[in-house]
Formats: structure tokens, C-alpha cells, sequence
């Protein structure tokens, strides 16, 4: 995006980012991508709890939560959507940043908005979670009822009924929470981070 003012410059801390891991630990971004009621948040929420209670710095953003606030002027059309999800990229990069593991749970229907949020961050600090529950199991939960309102054309640009979804084409971890309990889905994404180094090996 250009920027609409000249007068601006970035202004660096005087920590390197090694000093900084060496007292706070590494910093990432996990981005949960998946249908509306795919169990982003859920898992998302659970790692969260789990980071935390091992002494690590965990946040979550979620969609609907960001959405009263930071993109209340938002709404659902392509370019809007796209425009949520740089804002909250920007975010979750000032995060990492701050040595906090940033989980994000997005529907992000894009790639190319997911890959340009990964681009943006250092190699390993950006892990990409498709949760990948099948729209079958998603419309059965329901649990805004969004599902049966899109189907009967009471919701516009809904994902997965009426507007696209680009499945991930090669992501950090897969799950499927139609069949992969919570407490597995929590433990293969803390595995990944291991893998990654942004959590230290057991």
C-alpha cells in the first residue's frame, strides 16, 4: 500500500533481535485459515492456554473480535476482506515483533493475502494452520447459524456458499477437527512450532 504521507520514518529499537529472544523468547505468527466454524478459534484459543501455562508469550486475534473495533468499518466484499487482513498482518507482525507468539484465526479466504503476510516476517516465524474440516461439517455445526442464512441468500459473500475459499497449498499443518480431537490439534501445532525453533526442543 503507498503511503500517503512523506513525513514518516520507522523507528528501530536499540535491542537486536537476538538480545531480544535471549530475554523474551522467540516471536512468530501462527495463522489458522479455514471455513466459518472449522474450529480456528477453538484450536487457536486452546494453544493459546496452553503456550501461556508453559511460560511463553501467547495472544490470539480473532476475526469477529477485530471486527468491533480495528475493522469496524469493514465488511465482507472481496476487496474488503482483503483489506482486513493486510491491517491485521500489520498487526500481528508488531506482535512477533514484541517476542509474542501471534495466533490468528481468519477465514483469510486468499493466498495471496496469506503468502504476503509471510513474506513480510523472518524464514520460520510465520506458520500457516489450515484447518481443514470439510464445509459438511462446518454447515452441521453452524454455530451462527451463518450457514443456513447463506444458503437461503439471506448472506452475501459467504465464504464456502457464495464467495471462494483458496485452500493452502503448502502448509505448516493440516487438521481436521471433524476427526482430530482438541487436545491432539493442540499438541501436533505446539510440535510444529518445535520444529520451527520458535519454541525450544523438549
Amino acid at each position: 500500500m503507498t503511503q500517503k504521507s512523506e513525513n514518516i520514518r520507522w523507528h528501530g529499537s536499540e535491542l537486536s533481535s537476538s538480545e531480544r529472544e535471549k530475554h523474551l523468547g522467540v516471536g512468530a505468527v501462527v495463522w489458522f485459515t479455514g471455513l466459518s466454524g472449522s474450529g480456528k478459534s477453538t484450536v487457536a484459543r486452546a494453544v493459546e492456554a496452553a503456550l501461556v501455562r508453559q511460560g511463553h508469550s501467547a495472544y490470539v486475534l480473532d476475526g469477529d473480535n477485530l471486527r468491533f473495533g480495528l475493522n469496524t468499518d469493514l465488511g465482507f466484499s472481496a476487496a474488503d476482506r482483503r483489506e482486513n487482513i493486510r491491517r491485521v498482518g500489520e498487526v500481528a507482525k508488531l506482535f512477533a515483533g514484541a517476542n509474542v507468539i501471534l495466533l490468528a484465526a481468519f477465514i483469510s479466504p486468499y493466498q495471496k493475502d496469506r503468502d504476503a503476510i509471510r513474506s513480510s516476517l523472518l524464514p520460520n516465524r510465520f506458520v500457516e494452520v489450515h484447518v481443514s474440516t470439510s464445509i459438511e461439517v462446518c454447515a452441521e455445526r453452524d454455530p451462527k447459524g451463518l450457514y443456513a442464512k447463506a444458503q437461503r441468500g439471506e448472506i452475501e459473500n459467504f465464504t464456502g456458499i457464495s464467495a471462494p475459499y483458496e485452500a493452502p497449498v503448502s502448509p505448516e499443518l493440516k487438521l481436521d477437527t471433524g476427526t482430530l480431537s482438541l487436545e491432539d490439534s493442540v499438541m501436533e501445532t505446539i510440535d510444529v512450532l518445535r520444529s520451527k525453533g520458535v519454541l525450544p526442543p523438549l
